[in-house]
């Protein structure tokens, strides 16, 4: 997996933590709680008023991908009750939605890690406003170097964070350090295609538009699914599963897109110098 000049470049975790800290709001209000994409059945028409409840379904289907209980609340088999997590870290948490979602569903004890301080400091504010603080706590950390012991967490948790990571063994590396044997990791990451075994890189157009991406959300270069399969096997991981689950969010961004052309959307976004 190549890692180009813009992944060393310098001030990249600075310039991470500033973008969160000056959109975070703008997002809070237009996506709620949950910074991430939706999912929706392939082919489906979103509208603007059911992205909030697209982003719930996406983070049930992760956990279903992942064989985690679906309901605790039902009666459960005693090998389905051993895989309810009981502690989670959520490796780039955004302002906590997921930690505070799996909190309430699991009673789990979560632990969020972003670089972002106000980021950090809303979740911890929404955690309070909920009752949470005794389940749900944020610090402002580095997902390459954790603050954490080995095997504290029997589920370690990435939604859409990994495309953020200059090194994406390391990455990999630290979500696996701080798992408890038998663990589930979940990682829902930005990702580019596989390449055909003709290739050995993207196409110039598909190279350029991820640039542009890049350019604007503070990333480094993206890896492939089969390269985090080979770096999962690397580290003696077991149970290695992808999906490929763009035609499921694709709907997201025109939902949001209305959403933000609202009011109360435009608002936020001069506010923020977003436009």
């Amino acid at each position: 997996m190549a890692q180009t000049s813009t992944a060393a470049a310098p001030g990249l975790k600075e310039g991470i933590a500033g973008l969160y800290d000056e959109s975070s709001g703008v997002w809070e209000s237009i996506w709620g709680d949950h910074m991430h994409h939706g999912f929706y059945d392939a082919g489906e028409a979103a509208s603007m008023s059911d992205h909030r409840r697209a982003q719930i379904r996406m983070i049930e289907e992760a956990l279903a991908f992942a064989a985690v209980p679906a309901d605790p609340s039902v009666s459960m088999l005693a090998d389905d009750a051993a895989k309810k997590p009981k502690s989670v870290v959520d490796v780039g948490c955004g302002i906590g939605g997921s930690s505070r979602y799996l909190a309430k569903k699991y009673g789990a004890q979560c632990y969020g890690i972003t670089l972002s301080s106000v980021q950090a400091a809303r979740g911890n504010a929404l955690a309070s406003e909920q009752g949470l603080s005794d389940k749900v706590s944020f610090k402002v950390a580095d997902a390459l170097e954790q603050p954490f012991p080995d095997g504290q967490f029997d589920l370690v948790w990435s939604m859409e964070s990994g495309e953020h990571m200059p090194d994406k063994r390391k990455f990999v590396s630290e979500l696996a350090r701080v798992a408890a044997p038998g663990a589930r990791i979940i990682i829902v990451t930005w990702c580019h295609r596989d390449l055909e075994p003709s290739e050995d890189s993207l196409k110039p157009d598909e190279l350029n538009l991820l640039k542009r991406i890049c350019d604007a959300y503070y990333l480094p270069d993206w890896c492939s699914p089969s390269d985090y399969v080979k770096i999962a096997e690397s580290l003696s991981l077991e149970d290695i599963r992808t999906a490929d689950w763009s035609e499921n969010v694709a709907p997201f961004w025109p939902a949001v897109i209305k959403s933000a052309l609202t009011w109360k959307g435009l608002t936020s976004l001069l506010r923020s110098g977003t436009v």
